[in-house]
């Protein structure tokens, strides 16, 4: 026996006829723009522990930077009280920050 769909005693539910796309879309009037994320810093501070030296062999061994730009970002912290010295994500700044914890140095991060 053939049940036809609109007089089955149960629901089919593949038997009515489905809208796929919708039939009015609505668009924003606004103009809103969105603004691409602004970048993460990792900002190293001075301190009266550490010698010039160390910042600057640390500066090289975690980030690879050359002798002349770690030098350089050491001499900021000197003599400005504060360097950027990486920029990326949030998690980036975050793990980066922890690492220069961990060699003594004192580090925060910002957004840019």
């Amino acid at each position: 026996m053939k049940v036809e769909p609109d007089s089955a005693p149960w629901p089919v539910p593949y038997a009515r006829p489905v809208t796929i796309a919708p039939e009015h879309v609505r668009h924003s009037e606004t103009d809103e723009v969105e603004e691409p994320e602004r970048p993460w810093v990792t900002i190293v501070w001075n301190d009266p522990v550490n010698l010039m030296s160390y910042v600057t062999y640390v500066f090289q061994k975690l980030f690879g930077y050359d002798r002349e730009k770690a030098t350089k970002l050491m001499l900021d912290v000197h003599h400005k009280g504060r360097a950027a010295v990486t920029t990326g994500s949030r998690e980036q700044m975050e793990h980066d920050v922890a690492r220069l914890h961990a060699a003594g140095l004192w580090a925060t991060l910002q957004q840019d």
